[in-house]
């Protein structure tokens, strides 16, 4: 690699679009999606998007600290027993937050090599399967779990353009 692709090399990484789930009368979530934009080496694919919640950007920060020991890793935005999506300044703080987290993050040649890192950023596996997997307790590989995650969603997106452009053509 010559020094000039090496100042080339970028990861750029977009906390954005947060979203409300509820899953009964007594829980709800917050989850952002997550887009990497990147022509670094250390990631498999160039682009991708995850949807995760605020728990397992915790979770993940644990998890990066027991490899990275002696290093000082970034803090998260205060947990909020009162927060709320409708109210836009603790959203956007949020978000904020949790993008700065992950950009301190990627700038961390030791905290690269972390395949769960990998896992919550290219991947839509759940945090038990991102952790089976790291282990190398799955039927499939870090690489192929990466490779396979937003198939669904990227031919979605690819169904629903063709289809936007026959409906187009049809109204002609």
């Amino acid at each position: 690699m010559t020094l000039l692709q090496i100042l080339q090399e970028f990861i750029s990484i977009c906390v954005q679009d947060p979203m409300l789930h509820k899953e009964d009368i007594w829980h709800t979530y917050v989850d952002y999606e997550i887009c990497l934009h990147t022509n670094s080496m250390c990631f498999r694919k160039k682009t991708s998007c995850v949807r995760r919640r605020y728990s397992e950007f915790v979770w993940l920060r644990h998890c990066l600290g027991q490899n990275a020991l002696i290093i000082e890793l970034p803090k998260l935005p205060s947990w909020n027993p009162f927060f709320s999506l409708r109210n836009v300044g603790q959203v956007s703080q949020r978000m904020d937050g949790l993008q700065e987290f992950l950009e301190i993050v990627l700038q961390t040649p030791l905290l690269l090599s972390d395949s769960r890192l990998h896992l919550f950023l290219q991947s839509d596996l759940n945090i038990t399967k991102i952790e089976k997997c790291a282990r190398g307790k799955t039927r499939y590989t870090v690489a192929e779990a990466i490779q396979r995650s937003n198939l669904d969603y990227h031919h979605r997106f690819e169904d629903k353009g063709s289809s936007e452009e026959r409906n187009k053509d049809s109204l002609k």
